[in-house]
């Protein structure tokens, strides 16, 4: 069975630090994309960085470049969001997204990040 696993959210004050881990499991070849997205409450759903399965195609969200970094361990199906220099307007349930295409296209439950003194 085919599973996308995020871990790695929580609580943090403004400021510090986190590092997201998004697993795509029970896939037998590389997908092609992985992204994060982000919801808030009451605000649409934004994607907040990409990666391919080759270096240099990493994107990212105006709002968090120069502050997240999206990696892809051996450009496999384990992503990271290190992502730092958090701010209140960073709290979101984050989700990763495994895509090749309209039938391979796979979500998780998402992991709560909270920023807040």
């Amino acid at each position: 069975q085919v599973r996308v696993g995020e871990y790695g959210g929580g609580l943090v004050q403004p400021g510090e630090s986190l590092r997201l881990r998004c697993e795509l499991t029970g896939y037998m070849t590389k997908i092609d994309t992985m992204r994060w997205y982000r919801q808030a409450p009451g605000k649409e759903r934004e994607m907040v960085a990409e990666i391919g399965r080759t270096p240099g195609t990493e994107k990212y969200a105006d709002s968090v470049k120069g502050r997240f970094i999206i990696s892809r361990l051996d450009f496999g199906n384990t992503v990271y969001l290190q992502m730092s220099g958090l701010k209140r307007e960073d709290t979101a349930l984050y989700y990763c997204n495994a895509y090749t295409n309209a039938w391979n296209n796979y979500t998780g439950q998402g992991t709560q990040v909270t920023v807040s003194s």
